[in-house]
Formats: C-alpha cells, sequence, structure tokens
C-alpha cells in the first residue's frame, strides 16, 4: 500500500512538473555577434577598452574561455543560424561542391534558419544588421529586418542598408553601429506594445570593429594617445588580466613577426602611406611618426567596440523597460578573431582626412590584430586558435543562477541552434520538402549553464580556404593551406607554441583520419538536395572534374 502511495505521489509530482514546465513562459532570446572582434578585446576578457555592459552581462551570468567559431564572417553566421558547419550546407567552399561555395552557396531545403522552428511557437523574429546569409531576411523567416547590405565598406553611409527591404535614410550623424542599435530598439519597443504575450528571437548583428576603421570623433578621442606603447605592451598587459581573471593558464606565444595579412594587397599598402607596416614587428623598431600613426589606428579600433557596447546598453536599456529584461537569454560572441587583413575598398583612402573619418579606409592590421588575439597565434582565416576563438557570455537571469562564473567546456557557434531549440522546446521535423533532416553537430549548452560542466562533443571540425584543423578532447590538429599537419595539446599548450608532431605521429594519423572522415561525410552532405542544374556541376565519383 505504501509502495502504491509513494508512486502515486511521484507520478503526481511529475505531472506537476511537466505542466509547470508547460506553463512557464518561453525564453526571449537575444543572440549579439560581433564582426572581427579580438579574444580580448573586451574588459571581461582582459582588455583595456570601456564595455561596462557586456562586463555587466559577463558579472551577471557566465564567460566561456574555450568557444569557436569559423575564422570567418559569412560560415559562421551559417553555423549560428543553421546548427551546422558552413560547408554542410554550402556556405563554405569545398572542392567539387557545385552552386557555388563561400559567400555565393544556396542552403539546402534541409537546413533552415532557427526561425523557422521558433516561428510555430509563437515567436517573433526580428534581425539588425549584418546579414552574409543566402537568401533574403523576410523570406527566411524574419518579422522585421535592418539588413547591412552593400553598406559594409563605409560606417557613416547609409546607401545599401535596408530596413525591411526598403533603402534606409542618410543622415548627417548616420553611423551603422548606432542604426543597427537603434532598430533593434524600435522592433522591440513594437513588440512591446502589439505582441507583449508573445515571445521573440532577435538577431543582433554588428559589424564593428571589422575594417575600415571608422568612429565618431568624440569616441576616438577618449582613446587618444592610450596606445602610444605600442602592440607589445597591450598584449602582456591583457595576458596579465587574463591569468588574474582565470581565463588562461597557458603561456602566451611570441608574436609572429613575419606574419603579414592572410592576402597580399601590396599597391594597397602604398595607398594608405609611409607609415603603415604589414607585419607586427618590435614596437621599438619603428618610426615615431609610425608610432603615432600606429597608435592612432588602435584608438579608432577601441572607439569601435566602446561604441558598439554603448549601443547594446541602449538594447538592454530597452529589455528592461518593455519588463523583458530577466526572461531573455542574451548570448554574444563574435564572428571570428581580429583581423591581419590590409586593404581599400569602397571610396578609397585619402590620406588627408581625419583618421577614422568617412574618406579614410584604413584596417587593423597584424601588429594590433596579434596583440587583440591575445593569448593566441594567428588571425581571422586561420584555423589556429587566434583566428576561430571568441568570447562568449550567456546572460539570462531567469535561467542562469550562476554570477560571473567562468565555463571551460568547449564550445563552437553550431551549439547555439541546439541549445535555442531545447530551450524553447521547438523540434525538427523529420524531413522538409521531401528531404529528411539529417543529424546536426551541435550540442545544446544547457547543460553548462547550471555547471562547469563538459558539453560531449566527438570533436569539432574546421576547413576554410584549405586552412583546417579538428579538435577532440584536449588534441587539437591543425594545419596552414598546403602545410603540414601540427598537433598540440591545448589542456597545456592553447597557444599552439609546442608541436608535437614529430613526437605523436600515431596521434597525427589517428584525428587525420577523423578530419578525412568528417570531410568525406560534408561533401556527400553538401551534394543533397542540390539547386535546380547544380547537379550536372557535381564531379563524377572516380573523376577529377577539369580545373
Amino acid at each position: 500500500m505504501l509502495r502504491a502511495r509513494l508512486l502515486c505521489l511521484a507520478l503526481a509530482l511529475a505531472a506537476a512538473a511537466r505542466l509547470s514546465a508547460a506553463d512557464a513562459p518561453r525564453p526571449n532570446i537575444l543572440v549579439i555577434l560581433a564582426d572581427d572582434l579580438g579574444f580580448s578585446d573586451l574588459g571581461c576578457y582582459g582588455g583595456e577598452i570601456a564595455t561596462p555592459n557586456l562586463d555587466a552581462l559577463a558579472a551577471g551570468g557566465l564567460r566561456f574561455t574555450q568557444a569557436y567559431n569559423t575564422a570567418r564572417c559569412w560560415p559562421s553566421r551559417a553555423a549560428v543560424t543553421t546548427g551546422y558547419y558552413a560547408q554542410q550546407v554550402r556556405r563554405d567552399i569545398l572542392p567539387g561542391i557545385p552552386s557555388g561555395g563561400g559567400n555565393r552557396g544556396i542552403r539546402p531545403s534541409w537546413a533552415p534558419l532557427v526561425t523557422e522552428f521558433l516561428r510555430p511557437l509563437g515567436y517573433r523574429n526580428y534581425h539588425s544588421g549584418k546579414w552574409h546569409i543566402d537568401g533574403k531576411p523576410l523570406e527566411n523567416g524574419f518579422d522585421h529586418s535592418f539588413d547591412i547590405g552593400t553598406g559594409q565598406n563605409n560606417f557613416f553611409k547609409a546607401p545599401g542598408n535596408l530596413i525591411d527591404g526598403v533603402p534606409d535614410v542618410q543622415t548627417p550623424d548616420y553611423y551603422v553601429t548606432t542604426a543597427a542599435a537603434s532598430h533593434a530598439v524600435r522592433v522591440l519597443r513594437e513588440h512591446a506594445e502589439k505582441f507583449s504575450g508573445r515571445p521573440f528571437f532577435h538577431y543582433l548583428c554588428f559589424t564593428a570593429p571589422h575594417f575600415p576603421l571608422h568612429a565618431p570623433a568624440a569616441d576616438i578621442a577618449k582613446y587618444e594617445g592610450k596606445y602610444a606603447r605600442g602592440w607589445d605592451v597591450m598584449s602582456e598587459e591583457r595576458y596579465a588580466r587574463q591569468q588574474k581573471a582565470g581565463l588562461v593558464t597557458h603561456p602566451k606565444p611570441p608574436f609572429e613577426r613575419d606574419v603579414g595579412p592572410p592576402y597580399a594587397f601590396p599597391d594597397d599598402i602604398v595607398k594608405l602611406g609611409p607609415d603603415e607596416v604589414n607585419r607586427p614587428v618590435p614596437w621599438a623598431t619603428l618610426t615615431p611618426s609610425q608610432q603615432k600613426f600606429q597608435a592612432a589606428k588602435m584608438a579608432i579600433h577601441a572607439a569601435m567596440v566602446d561604441r558598439m557596447d554603448q549601443e547594446i546598453g541602449r538594447v538592454i536599456a530597452q529589455l528592461k523597460a518593455m519588463g523583458a529584461f530577466e526572461n531573455t537569454l542574451i548570448l554574444f560572441a563574435s564572428d571570428n578573431g581580429a583581423s591581419a587583413e590590409m586593404m581599400v575598398r569602397g571610396d578609397g583612402h585619402d590620406q588627408s582626412a581625419p583618421m577614422g573619418s568617412a574618406k579614410t579606409f584604413l584596417c587593423l592590421g597584424p601588429g594590433w590584430s596579434s596583440a587583440s588575439n591575445t593569448p593566441f597565434r594567428r588571425h581571422k582565416t586561420w584555423v589556429h586558435e587566434g583566428g576561430i576563438s571568441t568570447p562568449l557570455i550567456a546572460h539570462w537571469p531567469a535561467g542562469i543562477k550562476a554570477r560571473g562564473e567562468l565555463r571551460r567546456t568547449p564550445t563552437h557557434l553550431v551549439d547555439v541552434v541546439p541549445t535555442l531549440l531545447e530551450l524553447t522546446g521547438a523540434t525538427k521535423p523529420a524531413t522538409i520538402k521531401g528531404h529528411a533532416v539529417p543529424p546536426a553537430p551541435g550540442r545544446s549548452l544547457v547543460p553548462a549553464f547550471a555547471k562547469d560542466v563538459t558539453v560531449p562533443h566527438d570533436f569539432l571540425w574546421w576547413e576554410h580556404e584549405g586552412n583546417r584543423a579538428l579538435r577532440a578532447g584536449d588534441w587539437k590538429l591543425v594545419a596552414l593551406k598546403n602545410g603540414g599537419w601540427e598537433l598540440y595539446d591545448l589542456a597545456k599548450d592553447r597557444g599552439e607554441s609546442n608541436n608535437l608532431a614529430a613526437a605523436r605521429p600515431e596521434k597525427v594519423r589517428e584525428l587525420e583520419a577523423l578530419w578525412e572522415r568528417q570531410l568525406e561525410a560534408t561533401k556527400a552532405l553538401a551534394l543533397t538536395d542540390l539547386p535546380a542544374g547544380a547537379a550536372d556541376a557535381a564531379p563524377k565519383k572516380g573523376k577529377r572534374k577539369a580545373k
């Protein structure tokens, strides 16, 4: 009898728990992406730039210390919105895959954006900022969109930017970082007025601090003279703060003095003037004029990050004003590491114009990029840790009880979608438009919200422009384009200073086999559900397509 009563009580409690979970309001979601932000640029990740709003989110939530992106902007956007590696959904180049690859690839129909899974649950979906995904926002499950389309080459110009498909309006004080946040505030205000009973998903994508280095003059003035001591000193100071905060424990690798931009544009270097340098040489070897010029560039980069944080503060203020802050999961990350690229695009570069103004086109370059990516090697486009490591902040007062804690589990942007699916109760169908929905590589981060546990991935995989890597546990296999494999024990050496490939050839072979198997599986997946006419371009089995 007692056992029966206990069983009935257990069943009643379980039913009550299910009822309570069903009645609980689904969380709002705000995913924020920065563009070309270095791992150490934020104050809460060791930087000296003023980022009080993001620092407050970190203090009230979690910082992940081993979060990864894809090393480039458009593959990261595919990963964070679909939950697949970009190559699996034809959003990054793989040899022999039709439909263009790169930023021109068309996703399979079985890979819709996460918005399509949230809509049936009553979510309103909003996008503000950079897009860089195939198709148009309003055709991919978003109810409103501010699309920074062709306007990325000048932060002060509106042409090319669209609000719900309509060209944005140029104003005298236009600045695209502010415009993105203003759009976010407007649509959230409308949501509070018209759809307060429904949850929302907001995808807020800043272009800051991507080149060109453009910022309002008042923001730049805050950092005037701050970087006169140079990138070597800045990197050491950031590393010391990271160690003190427990963010890193490995030795900091030395600057790679001979590694310059990933693409050579020698004519553009000339356009940038005599004080530009394309290598992270020791600061003391620069002339006083070069030091002044380089310090001014970093001041603009800092101003861009500072302004982004200010605008995030406005969005947070709107969440609080509408009573949504407590039940909004905020995730913040960067699409790749800081960039060593150096080029001149758009309207060109006027050496006589004030640095950071609309008539200039400056890039951060490998010196400051090396410092911004402290304590890691390499930059955007490379898949060494400097190119793929991102800050990741998670804040959700109603759902994350931890305050100011670190999470050391390796995680990847492909983990965002499964996390959102679990938290919202959204599910994927078995088939979409007659095509089976394949398993995705990501894993939910929800267990890590509660405590510092390892989110179980068999491995994490990268390929970008011939640069390739695989992480399994604490082992990482990585190679440059056309280069041999390097092997690192990331438990001791996330700085990738001690290459163990020669000492552990069996581990190299084991991980290489895993990388190759994933490559073949990725190719097979990318060849499914091809766009009309693309099948003829697919390589025949056993034959190499003519170049």
